[in-house]
């Protein structure tokens, strides 16, 4: 007989004995067949069938039964029997002397024994000993033992403690899977800049994926969360399904959002209610924001106010908005505030537009600071509207500070005003820089900007001989039709010149006509010259008189010139008078001989 043999493994993966769950009547049968059996071997002295049974009656809780068959089998050397008798004594409360058996079996090589004496030591604060154990433990393939020295490790930040959480894992630990699969997510957190990431970030998905599978909800969470994020949106379902279905309050919210993404609020709202009524504040804010949607504003402002008790400042901001939706600004003011001295910059940045809104900007300021500050790029931006709304060189220098930041995360009218102090400073190639970035994010000012920076540098245009084709559109063409497709009136009139230029007459009046009944007068003077070439002056003088109107002097000149050849010297002079008063110089010159020649005529 192997007196020190290890076959009785019943309890070597932990020190506490898990009551049965239920079995099948065939099982319980057999079971209890084997417990007659090595009952009868134990009693004719079978110090192997003394160990078993032992463990046998301590699975099944009878802890009196167990306890003498196990002190038998101890006596008679048999190590199995030494650790299961530490964890029954470990149970009854008596851990000196269970950690004394497990000491005699973890010196007789019980690696189940070692690791239990390992966390007896933790327990009691002596981490020398406590490790000695574990790595005794570890080392003979104990997959227990590997799990708690890595956590022993890893509370003290030594580096070895993933070698050991590795370990753990490959033997197929599912907490040890996942707790290495964060390490490794968090390494490659802070290894974006090095470009190392991707690696680490393949291997945790993959710890992630054998902990998700071995059921741990969080791993089946996390790796959810790493699916969307690539946009397989069907497979993190799935996982976040498994874990919100085992609990996880954060994989219901998240599963909640990929429904609502897809359409089906209703099941999105089943899964964010179950997740608030847990406590999760992110799903509260859901729910509220949905039945704000839904105008269900009573409702909404419950949710909220449920997200803000779960500790959720979302929950104070989400209050501020619908408050100032409602035109209930003392109190939007009140739950801004409680979010922004909360550290919230999106509502600090609600707060000081606020207080801006009714005047007190010495109020805002500091407000638009602490959300700058804490990262708010439309804050940043908004502090620089405030400083350039002042007067003095250094707010002007402080202005383009804040845009110049805000512009750096992407805003776009931020890198539209930089553009357009740069282009004020004479640096072209700056002002060039800026306006791209502001015009490739959709600013119709920027790209008009961009157009007249790049048409002062175009090159004289050649004379072509007839029959020449027309040149292709320059980049400063692109960026003024784009400009002018989005409504920029000079924009619109600066397309048509170039059209007119190439000698398309139907395109230039298209778009001269179109910033004409934008408003543009530059438009509407331009529509009318052309037109009185096409030989429609009676259609050209609608034009140029709404020019005038507007102030362009250059169409009361020519308003002047058109009654004077129709005779009509009375009107003739009023529009060579409004010339004279619009300007500009050359054209009040030319207008006052005109008007001068009319009067003569009219006192002749």
């Amino acid at each position: 007989m192997d007196v020190m043999g290890d076959k009785a493994t019943l309890f070597e993966t932990g020190r506490f004995v898990q009551p049965s769950g239920p079995v099948e009547a065939g099982e319980a049968a057999d079971d209890a067949a084997e417990e007659v059996r090595q009952r009868l071997a134990a009693e004719a002295g079978d110090v192997e069938a003394m160990s078993v049974l032992g463990a046998m009656l301590l699975r099944r809780g009878d802890l009196d039964g167990a306890e003498s068959h196990l002190r038998a089998a101890t006596a008679a050397g048999d190590r199995a029997a030494a650790n299961n008798l530490g964890v029954l004594l470990h149970q009854r409360g008596y851990g000196d002397e269970a950690a004394g058996w497990w000491r005699i079996a973890a010196v007789a090589g019980s690696a189940a024994a070692a690791h239990a004496l390992g966390r007896y030591h933790r327990e009691r604060g002596d981490e020398p000993a406590a490790e000695y154990w574990l790595r005794q433990s570890a080392e003979q393939g104990h997959t227990l033992g590997a799990y708690a020295l890595a956590d022993l490790l890893e509370h003290r930040n030594d580096p070895k403690a993933e070698q050991w959480m590795r370990v753990a894992a490959e033997r197929g630990h599912r907490e040890a899977a996942y707790r290495l699969a964060r390490a490794l997510d968090r390494k490659a957190g802070h290894a974006q800049e090095s470009g190392a990431d991707a690696a680490l970030l393949e291997e945790a998905e993959q710890w992630y994926r054998q902990a998700a599978a071995r059921g741990h909800r969080r791993g089946a969470l996390h790796l959810g969360a790493i699916l969307e994020k690539r946009g397989e949106l069907k497979e993190a379902g799935r996982w976040y399904l498994t874990s919100a279905k085992d609990g996880e309050v954060r994989a219901a919210c998240a599963l909640g959002f990929l429904l609502r993404d897809a359409g089906d609020t209703e099941n999105a709202a089943l899964w964010w209610l179950r997740a608030a009524q847990e406590g999760d504040g992110n799903a509260a804010n859901a729910l509220g924001a949905l039945h704000a949607e839904r105008g269900e504003q009573q409702t909404a402002e419950r949710w909220y106010r449920a997200a803000m008790d779960a500790g959720d400042d979302n929950g104070a901001y989400n209050l501020g908005l619908l408050c100032a939706e409602q035109g209930r600004t003392a109190q939007a003011e009140q739950w801004y505030r409680r979010a922004a001295y909360a550290g919230h910059r999106e509502a600090a940045n609600a707060l000081a537009i606020l207080l801006l809104q009714v005047g007190d900007a010495a109020g805002a300021e500091p407000w638009f600071s602490k959300a700058a500050e804490a990262g708010s790029v439309d804050a940043a931006f908004n502090l620089g509207i405030l400083f350039a709304g002042r007067d003095s060189r250094e707010d002007a220098a402080e202005a383009l500070r804040w845009y110049e930041r805000a512009a750096a995360a992407g805003h776009t009218e931020a890198a539209l005003q930089v553009g357009i102090a740069r282009l004020r400073d004479g640096d072209e190639l700056a002002a060039e820089r800026h306006l791209r970035c502001a015009a490739g994010g959709g600013s119709t000012e920027a790209a008009y900007r961009l157009a007249t920076v790049l048409d002062a540098r175009r090159p004289p245009a050649p004379s072509h001989e007839l029959g020449e084709p027309a040149h292709e559109k320059t980049e400063c063409e692109e960026w003024y039709e784009r400009a002018a497709s989005q409504g920029h009136r000079r924009a619109q009139v600066r397309v048509g010149m170039l059209a007119a230029a190439r000698g398309d007459v139907v395109e230039a009046a298209r778009w001269y006509r179109e910033a004409a009944e934008a408003g543009s007068r530059n438009g509407a003077f331009n529509l009318g010259l052309l037109l009185a070439r096409e030989g429609s002056e009676p259609e050209a003088a609608v034009w140029w008189t709404r020019a005038a109107d507007a102030g362009h002097g250059r169409a009361a000149l020519r308003l002047a010139l058109v009654y004077a050849r129709r005779g009509e010297l009375a009107e003739g002079q009023r529009w060579a008078d409004r010339a004279v008063t619009l300007g500009p110089g050359e054209v009040a010159e030319r207008a006052a001989r005109l008007r001068d020649a009319l009067r003569q005529e009219l006192s002749a």
